[in-house]
């Protein structure tokens, strides 16, 4: 299922402005930009970050996820054990997945549901967590 990420507010998140401001093309710019502040609409409780040059999203100080920007594609990397939990939907998505993250190649449907999944899945699965990674 593929949602619209396009917002009357097209400003940046402030902790992803300079990173998004270095994503050259345009429309993808717009797209991760899109993206984040979908995410951060729908769960306003998360921690907007960057580290390791790339934006993620914090609960309590622990890592929920995680995106990068290449030229083909972007990636989406939500820790390995949620990787291996949502195999099949994100395979079922038509992305390609390592175990550590999947792609999202430019053009192709943003599914908005399996992110929703995954998210959730990580704050609940890491309600308890003390440390940045599981």
């Amino acid at each position: 299922m593929d949602t619209n990420l396009s917002q009357k507010n097209s400003d940046p998140i402030p902790e992803f402005a300079a990173h998004l401001s270095s994503i050259a093309d345009l429309q993808q710019r717009s797209i991760v930009s899109d993206l984040l502040r979908w995410i951060s609409q729908n769960f306003p409780h998360l921690t907007p970050v960057i580290a390791w040059n790339q934006p993620m999203f914090t609960d309590h100080g622990t890592y929920i996820i995680g995106f990068s920007v290449a030229k083909n594609h972007f990636s989406v990397a939500p820790e390995k054990e949620t990787m291996t939990k949502f195999t099949r939907e994100i395979e079922q998505a038509g992305y390609d997945q390592t175990a550590l993250l999947f792609r999202i190649k430019w053009g192709q449907p943003v599914n908005l549901v399996l992110l929703e999944e995954i998210i959730r899945f990580n704050i609940k699965d890491k309600e308890k967590c003390t440390s940045f990674w599981r």
